[in-house]
């Protein structure tokens, strides 16, 4: 395992960075950020053109077979512009839960995966997916994967962004009976602008069209990932197979510890600029010791989160996401909250865009579990007693 980038994910880095810098530069994303903030047409160029949609797809069914490496890569970029595009929802979770699905409940995961898992292991794994079985779950789950893949349409995981890896559940009571779907999931993202809903429900995942489903927007802290309220009432599905929940939502959490260190860097950059620019006292407020010092600690818990979020991409055992999650979650809140702060008044504004940063820091804190799950959840796998 190495936590160096590659140059393949340098170059997607350079694309992914270059089209944001271009199409959607965080002053763009503050302009729509109360309009409606997903771009459809900055998604429609990332996933099609850059490819970023298939990433996680096997070649088979159209995608790139890569790894959780590169799709951790896209996510520092998405998090550094804050971009309103469904990338963690629909080609993160949403293809990871097709990419797992079972045609039967008990069957093991036998074959090596590609980033984040449910539990730990030996040593990195950078195989092939083995979420898909012969039969009819594996047909529709290909058949869905190929679309997706292409950028035809989005997928969203009908799950509560306050789930986590160890309440899987968390939000959401929605039952299946021959073939229907009944209940409510709150808080779930992607929902708004998905052309397909995947519901887990009794350990099985079902596909439903949206337009059988009510789907009403809710407030939400982060303005640039909507949230949503999902109801079924006897909702007409179609179910793909035997899903590992908690799996899929670690593997998102493994993920997200990227997207998380990117809102940190650019938040850090951002100060930096800043403060060599901003005088007083007839020299630059970044010259001040104290100012210096408060940098240094800050540029610190980046280096930090950035080893912490590679090993959690390339390593993705249970301990390495908790960890991730664990420490880059507080990291995120933390270098927004002193970027505010280093900013003086016009961090304050509306017109700046740093508050999207700290709403999106804020709001990634307690999605998919809090830092208090995931250190409990560290202290269990390294087997750490806990105070008596």
């Amino acid at each position: 395992m190495t936590l160096l980038y590659s140059e393949v994910e340098e170059e997607l880095r350079s694309a992914v960075r270059g089209l944001l810098a271009d199409r959607c530069p965080p002053a763009a994303v503050l302009e729509r950020a109360e309009a409606g903030p997903h771009d459809p047409a900055l998604w429609k160029t990332l996933a099609a053109e850059i490819g970023v949609a298939g990433l996680l797809v096997p070649e088979e069914y159209g995608g790139a077979g890569a790894s959780a490496s590169e799709a951790a890569v896209v996510l520092e970029e998405l998090g550094r512009g804050v971009a309103p595009v469904p990338f963690l929802t629909s080609a993160v979770l949403a293809t990871r839960a097709l990419l797992d699905v079972r045609d039967d409940p008990g069957a093991p995961h036998d074959a090596p995966h590609d980033g984040p898992h449910d539990g730990p292991h030996d040593g990195p794994h950078d195989g092939p997916h083995d979420g898909l079985r012969a039969g009819l779950s594996g047909e529709l789950s290909g058949e869905l994967l190929g679309r997706l893949a292409e950028g035809r349409e989005t997928a969203a995981l009908v799950v509560s962004l306050a789930a986590s890896p160890y309440q899987p559940g968390r939000g959401s009571s929605v039952t299946a009976r021959e073939g229907r779907l009944s209940g409510v999931v709150s808080g779930v993202a992607g929902a708004e602008v998905a052309d397909v809903l995947l519901v887990p429900a009794g350990g099985e995942l079902y596909t439903v069209d949206p337009a059988a489903a009510r789907i009403e927007a809710t407030p939400s802290f982060d303005l640039t990932r909507p949230v949503a309220t999902v109801t079924f009432a006897d909702a007409p599905a179609a179910r793909l197979g035997a899903v590992d929940l908690a799996g899929v939502l670690r593997f998102g959490a493994g993920l997200m510890a990227s997207e998380q260190l990117g809102v940190a860097e650019w938040c850090l950059d951002t100060t930096l600029a800043y403060v060599r620019e901003r005088r007083q006292f007839a020299r630059p407020i970044g010259s001040f010791q104290a100012i210096k010092h408060r940098l240094a600690d800050l540029w610190l818990d980046v280096v930090r989160a950035r080893a912490a979020a590679r090993a959690a991409a390339a390593d993705g055992s249970a301990l390495a996401v908790a960890v991730a999650q664990a420490w880059n979650s507080g990291v995120a809140v933390r270098v927004a909250e002193e970027a505010l702060q280093l900013h003086g008044g016009i961090g304050m504004t509306w017109e700046h865009p740093l508050h999207l940063f700290l709403k999106r820091a804020k709001a990634a804190e307690i999605a998919l579990g809090t830092p208090g799950d995931h250190r409990a959840a560290v202290a269990s796998l390294a087997d750490v007693p806990g105070p008596e």
